[in-house]
């Protein structure tokens, strides 16, 4: 049973709502070559690599010690960032007709808290209209610390005046959502958007019986 009447809902964008995809741009590069393509981006622009632009380092000079590192690379390098836009997939529709629901039918606040670079998320802003629905956004990359550091939750926290045992979290990353957890917040890993109705339902939220039905197919949760 939730103690206290839930009043706030925290999303994640990326892989919640967004769908962000490097092979987008590097499976064409290679051919097809989904091994080659995964060896390059386990190794040369990896993950880890990326991680650090979304806690604020500039792409600008991540993107020239990575080329010092790896020369042979360059254009595939500059590439990472020079073609990033074209990563940003499609809208996760289930996930985006649930947040509809919620900003037109409901007085739930509405907040969301992203890992991701302050230079590339205007490009976000400008290609999803409907980030204007959210009463803030905290960008890691502006913060200068991302999740699953307390910090970031703690800014969240203060800025928006959050009480986190009436809030809920919603995340593709189990660490993020651990931590979150930790301070108070009702956690929700995010599988599909029809497990996610399922789990604010759980948590007291209430859905029309038209949404939930619409909400069906995990597969089919991608629009352009």
């Amino acid at each position: 049973m939730v103690s206290k009447a839930i009043d706030t809902i925290v999303f994640d964008l990326g892989g919640v709502l967004i769908d962000w995809q490097p092979a987008y741009v590097f499976l064409k590069e290679f051919r097809g070559n989904q091994n080659k393509m995964n060896e390059f981006l386990d190794t040369i622009c990896a993950w880890e690599w990326n991680l650090n632009q979304d806690a604020g380092y500039p792409i600008a000079d991540a993107t020239r010690e990575r080329i010092a590192l790896y020369p042979e690379y360059e254009r595939l390098i500059k590439m990472y960032y020079g073609r990033w836009e074209e990563m940003l997939g499609r809208t996760h529709k289930d996930t985006l007709a649930i947040l509809s629901f919620l900003k037109h039918s409901t007085d739930y606040r509405l907040l969301a808290l992203t890992n991701w670079s302050h230079e590339t998320f205007p490009v976000a802003q400008k290609k999803f209209p409907w980030l204007e629905w959210f009463e803030g956004i905290v960008v890691s990359g502006q913060e200068r610390i991302r999740k699953p550091d307390p910090e970031i939750y703690i800014r969240l926290i203060e800025r928006y005046q959050i009480q986190a045992n009436r809030a809920v979290f919603i995340d593709d990353n189990q660490d993020n959502v651990r931590a979150a957890q930790a301070l108070g917040f009702h956690g929700i890993k995010f599988k599909d958007g029809h497990d996610l109705a399922h789990s604010l339902i759980q948590l007291g939220l209430n859905f029309p019986a038209e949404l939930i039905k619409q909400i069906q197919d995990p597969l089919q949760q991608l629009d352009l």
